[in-house]
């Protein structure tokens, strides 16, 4: 058991959590909606500190990240648990496990055996990932604070419903992330997802504002998310606040509790990517359409290809030192670790 982080003594032994935007009032012997941090009797505690369910060494497209450090690879981790209740979660069977099979289990791992095994497989960042690393902050941050010293870079895939006393707190120490927009609608949020929509859209700025790298993924779900209203918001949102945001769109499969929706038309993507260049972003990409041109990175400027990937993998890359090798004009993105 870890104290919690970020959170707040009520009065007889109730607790209000500070770390997701939910900010969950909990009495004791209670948990928050993520069922992984536990009120015993005034004390908040992670139930999951030590409780890695999932780690491996991937590229770090696989985020998906694709401007910042292509080619390399990232130590990811998770633990049980998710703040969110999405019916189409791609990850339910563990971050959905604390709620759906009332059970946390996972390999004990501390915060300096991550970073060791980080540094031993050639990875140039920790991702924490695949579930919701909010809900296991204590962990991700001891472990970017230590990861840091040691030259590491962090990396969050995130659904950014962090506090932005969380954003703080972990600041410095977070130097990319992806996150989730996965609709511009409230009502979406709140059906599907459990949550709401304004805070998701306060942490991309706040990310920005802090100097994260900040790239951006919807997946783009046939009935719920696809019109070109709404994908126009969503594309004109990001463009604003800065058109060198890359923007990922993915293609929906049916999953956990949303299997009615068919997959998204391949057509639906190549149109989602038209608006988001519409609407003044510099880098648009397809997900889970491998081979697609959409997966590779052109120059804003001139329009030459950069990086040439498939699936998750680079196959080539022509950026030197930041710029288009082919008109010399500087790329967004983060393209080495110093």
């Amino acid at each position: 058991m870890k104290e919690a982080y970020l959170y707040e003594k009520i009065k007889d032994e109730t607790v209000r959590c500070l770390l997701c935007n939910h900010r969950c009032i909990i009495k004791s012997g209670d948990r928050g909606i993520c069922s992984v941090r536990e009120n015993r009797n005034g004390t908040l505690v992670s139930l999951v500190y030590d409780k890695i369910i999932a780690r491996n060494a991937d590229p770090i497209e696989k985020k998906p990240i694709y401007h910042f450090l292509p080619g390399s690879r990232s130590y990811s981790i998770a633990t049980p648990g998710c703040n969110f209740k999405c019916s189409f979660c791609q990850n339910a069977d563990i971050s959905q496990m604390p709620s759906d099979l009332k059970q946390i289990i996972g390999e004990p791992m501390a915060p300096e055996s991550i970073v060791q095994e980080a540094l031993s497989t050639g990875c140039a960042t920790i991702s924490y990932t695949y579930t919701e690393p909010t809900v296991y902050f204590e962990l991700a941050v001891d472990t970017a604070r230590l990861a840091t010293t040691k030259g590491l870079k962090n990396v969050f895939v995130t659904n950014g419903y962090m506090t932005q006393e969380c954003l703080q707190e972990i600041h410095p120490h977070l130097h990319a992330a992806n996150v989730d927009l996965k609709a511009f609608d409230d009502q979406f949020y709140k059906r599907l997802c459990g949550a709401r929509l304004k805070p998701v859209l306060e942490t991309i700025e706040t990310m920005k504002q802090n100097d994260v790298w900040v790239e951006v993924t919807t997946l783009i779900i046939p009935g719920y998310n696809d019109s070109e209203d709404e994908l126009k918001e969503l594309a004109r949102f990001l463009a604003k606040l800065d058109p060198s945001i890359p923007w990922h769109i993915s293609r929906f499969h049916p999953t956990y509790r949303l299997t009615t929706p068919p997959p998204t038309p391949a057509t639906t993507i190549h149109k989602a990517r038209e608006i988001g260049y519409e609407q003044g972003l510099q880098y648009v990409y397809t997900g889970n359409l491998p081979g697609d041109e959409g997966e590779n990175t052109f120059c804003h400027a001139c329009g030459k290809l950069l990086i040439e990937r498939f699936g998750f993998f680079v196959r080539d890359l022509r950026i030197k030192e930041g710029k288009c090798q082919h008109c010399g004009v500087q790329i967004p993105g983060v393209w080495a670790s110093n």
